[in-house]
């Protein structure tokens, strides 16, 4: 009896360990290109995957990441993505960068979560307040002011945000743990999404009167990815 029950706890566990990694696999090709086109391709990973021997240098290729970008918006800054969509060899591979420049005297990366990554995030240049918010039931607020060289990391999924507390400009550069981690911008998602949210929820929601809701929902939400 002892036996029956061991096998049937070894594979269930095996089960278990099965649906755990099934979610993200690795590759089992050395690489795929992404490709728009579906002619002759084969899809994988959200994106159709050009012939291997049709792969040239340009697919592994992005130039412009040493570019200063013009953070002249409402938020004071710009995100500057290299992923998948700029960086076709990068499909499948479960890896992307990101440049965020932010103006000085409160450029700010709003609260955001990338639904898809864990980024790691390197100062170059300037002061930065950053942070992210656990998950309920606790939603505690983790933060750090970071300098240039300093590293901090923000888990998957999570709330985050960098504000630039310094007098000058600042410069980071993100590695995030998919081709495509998606972002989703808080303000933006609930404010402003299309068709909007029921102002009624929204109002119960956050326990404020509804005409701050519709006031709210009236504004332009900038995107700066």
């Amino acid at each position: 009896m002892r036996g029956v029950q061991f096998l049937v706890a070894f594979v269930f566990l095996a089960l278990a360990a099965s649906f755990a990694f099934a979610s993200d696999p690795s590759p089992l090709q050395d690489f795929c290109v992404a490709l728009n086109d579906i002619k002759d391709g084969v899809f994988v990973n959200g994106k159709f995957c050009k012939d291997p021997k049709l792969a040239t240098a340009k697919d592994f290729f992005f130039s412009g990441l040493d570019i200063a970008r013009n953070t002249s918006n409402p938020l004071g800054s710009v995100v500057t993505p290299a992923n998948v969509a700029q960086i076709p060899g990068l499909n499948t591979l479960g890896i992307s960068l990101a440049r965020v420049d932010y103006a000085p005297y409160g450029g700010l990366n709003p609260p955001h979560t990338h639904p898809r990554a864990t980024e790691i995030l390197t100062v170059l240049e300037g002061t930065l307040y950053v942070g992210f918010v656990t998950s309920n039931p606790d939603n505690r607020l983790i933060t750090k002011v970071l300098n240039p060289g300093d590293v901090f990391v923000f888990p998957v999924g999570l709330i985050h945000f960098q504000f630039n507390v310094g007098k000058t400009k600042a410069v980071a550069i993100a590695a995030l743990s998919s081709q495509n981690p998606g972002v989703i911008t808080i303000a933006n998602a609930v404010f402003g999404s299309t068709p909007p949210i029921r102002s009624d929820v929204l109002a119960k929601a956050f326990q404020v009167d509804k005409n701050i809701v519709d006031h709210l929902q009236k504004q332009f939400w900038y995107d700066n990815n």
